[in-house]
């Protein structure tokens, strides 16, 4: 599978799935009431990912469904890896969303962008 497959594919994933933004920008968050959200967050309904809920997205101010890259997070607290999705992000949202997934308590993330 080339790149362009694999960005594709995510594409369409995202396409035929209902987003469900359930962290509002500005929000703080359930368990960890000092981290505010930045961007709208959510998920795509009907997904699976590792901690067994949907597929997690951040979606940028620009609104776009494009995946424009993803973090790929190792949270050691939870023991688990997963990936979010960055939808219609500019670099620079991409880079304070990265910053949230490489906060204290033994999470790390890896940005990947799209070519």
């Amino acid at each position: 599978m080339s790149a362009d497959s694999f960005w594709e594919a995510l594409d369409r994933l995202v396409a035929e799935s209902r987003l469900v933004i359930d962290r509002p920008q500005g929000s703080a968050h359930p368990r960890y009431p000092d981290l505010i959200y930045p961007y709208d967050y959510g998920y795509l309904e009907g997904t699976h990912a590792m901690d067994s809920g949907g597929i997690d997205v951040w979606v940028g101010r620009s609104g776009e469904r494009r995946v424009t890259a993803v973090i790929c997070t190792v949270d050691l607290g939870k023991r688990d890896a997963e990936i979010k999705l960055l939808l219609g992000c500019t670099p620079s949202e991409a880079q304070v969303i990265l910053q949230v997934h490489n906060g204290p308590g033994g999470q790390s993330g890896l940005l990947i962008e799209r070519g």
